[in-house]
C-alpha cells in the first residue's frame, strides 16, 4: 500500500505564521515540529519510507525536502502549479502506476492532527482490507462529526457491510462536500452522517478510472502526463498538461458523483488544523486556558490564543476568546469564532497594492 501525503495547499487559514513561500505545512503551529514531519513520523508507525508519497508545489518542493530528510527523493511529487486535489492526487497516482497499477493507496492530508496513532493505522488498513474485498470500489475513513462543521465533507452512511478485516464498513448513500450551516445542522441532528478527512482508499488503477467517468479533461491530460514519465521533454510535457487542468477538488470532482463509495468508521483523536481556533482547540489543558507560545502578560484574559514569534511581550487586559497572532512583520487581532475568516483576510491583503509581501 502507498500512502500520498497532500502538501499542495496555501494554509491561508493560519496566515501570518502560514505564508505562500512557507506555508503551514513546513512550519510549527502544534508541538515543536511541521505538520508535515508530524504527519510522516506518524505514517511510519505503518509504512515503509519507500511507501509514502509527498505531492506538494513546485515553490515548496525544497523546504519540503528539508523537513523529510528521510523520504526517498523519488517520492516528492511538485506539481509545477497549483490545480487543487483531483489533479494532485491524479498525478502522483500517475507515478504510482509506472510501477504498480495494481497497488492500494490512501490520500493523507498533511495538516491533520492525530491524538491516537495505532487506532488511525487501524483504520486505514480496514480501508484496505474493504477495498481488498471489493476492488472496485473506493472506500473513505469516516468520523463521527461532534458539531455541524461547514468545512468538511459528510457521507450518509447506509447499509452495513460485513467484509473481513474491513471493522465497521458501511454502503454510502451520498457524498456532500462542504454543506451550509443549516444543512450541516440538519446531518448533525439526522445523525447516520460521518466526516471525511481526506482518508481515501483505492486501487490506483481502478480510481484513475473515477477521473474518465468524472473528470475527463483531467483523465485526458494526465494520461498524456503519464506517458512523458521518464522520456525526454517530460517536465516540458508535465508543464504544459498540468497548468491546462481545471482546477477542482477530489471531493467536487469525483467523490460528490461517485455512487459506488464505502465508509470505514473509526475514531483515532483526528482533528483538521485548518485554522486559529483549532490549534487553541487542540493545545489547550482546560477549558478557560489561554494557550501561549511566546512571552504573555494578562488580567482577566481567558480561553485565548496568543502567539509571539519575534521575542515581544504580548500584554492584554479584559480579552478572552481572541485570537492573537504575532510576527516580525504581521500582527492578527480576531475572535476565535471569526478565525474561517483570515482566509479571506487574506485575499483582501492580495488585493491591497503594495501589501503582497506580507503574504
Amino acid at each position: 500500500m502507498k500512502a500520498i501525503i497532500l502538501a499542495g495547499g496555501g494554509g491561508t487559514r493560519l496566515w501570518p505564521v502560514s505564508r505562500s513561500i512557507r506555508p503551514k505545512q513546513v512550519v510549527s503551529v502544534i508541538g515543536s515540529t511541521t505538520l508535515l514531519a508530524a504527519t510522516f513520523a506518524r505514517l511510519r508507525k505503518g509504512f515503509a519510507a519507500k511507501d509514502i508519497l509527498v505531492s506538494t508545489s513546485e515553490e515548496n518542493r525544497e523546504a519540503v525536502r528539508v523537513a523529510l530528510p528521510a523520504l526517498p527523493p523519488a517520492n516528492l511529487i511538485a506539481e509545477p502549479c497549483r490545480r487543487e486535489t483531483a489533479a494532485a492526487i491524479g498525478f502522483a497516482l500517475a507515478h504510482i502506476a509506472r510501477r504498480a497499477p495494481d497497488e492500494t493507496f490512501v490520500t493523507i492530508n498533511a495538516d491533520a492532527y492525530v491524538r491516537d496513532v495505532p487506532a488511525y493505522h487501524r483504520a486505514i488498513r480496514a480501508a484496505e482490507a474493504a477495498v481488498l474485498a471489493k476492488p472496485d470500489r473506493t472506500a473513505l475513513v469516516g468520523i463521527e462529526p461532534t458539531y455541524p462543521e461547514t468545512g468538511y465533507g459528510y457521507m450518509k452512511i447506509g447499509r452495513r457491510l460485513r467484509l473481513a478485516g474491513a471493522g465497521e464498513a458501511y454502503e454510502v448513500e451520498r457524498f456532500v462536500e462542504k454543506p451550509d450551516l443549516v444543512t450541516a445542522a440538519r446531518y448533525f441532528q439526522e445523525g447516520g452522517y460521518l466526516w471525511n478527512p481526506t482518508l481515501v482508499v483505492g486501487k490506483v488503477r481502478h480510481f484513475l478510472g473515477l477521473y474518465d467517468k468524472h473528470l475527463p479533461e483531467h483523465a485526458a491530460r494526465l494520461k498524456a502526463i503519464a506517458a512523458a514519465l521518464g522520456r525526454p521533454g517530460a517536465e516540458q510535457v508535465i508543464r504544459r498538461q498540468f497548468s491546462r487542468i481545471p482546477p477542482v477538488s477530489i471531493d467536487y470532482g469525483i467523490l460528490e458523483k461517485e455512487s459506488g463509495l464505502m465508509a470505514v468508521k473509526a475514531e483515532f483523536g483526528w482533528a483538521d488544523v485548518g485554522n486559529w481556533r483549532t490549534v487553541r482547540e487542540i493545545l489547550a489543558r482546560k477549558p478557560d486556558d489561554n494557550v501561549v507560545r511566546g512571552l504573555h502578560v494578562g488580567v482577566d484574559s481567558n480561553r485565548n490564543l496568543i502567539v509571539s514569534s519575534s521575542g515581544k511581550l504580548v500584554a492584554t487586559a479584559g480579552v478572552s476568546d481572541m485570537v492573537i497572532v504575532e510576527t516580525a512583520d504581521a500582527i492578527l487581532v480576531c475572535p476565535q469564532d471569526r478565525a474561517h475568516d483570515v482566509k479571506k483576510l487574506v485575499a483582501t491583503i492580495k488585493g491591497k497594492r503594495g501589501l503582497r509581501k506580507y503574504l
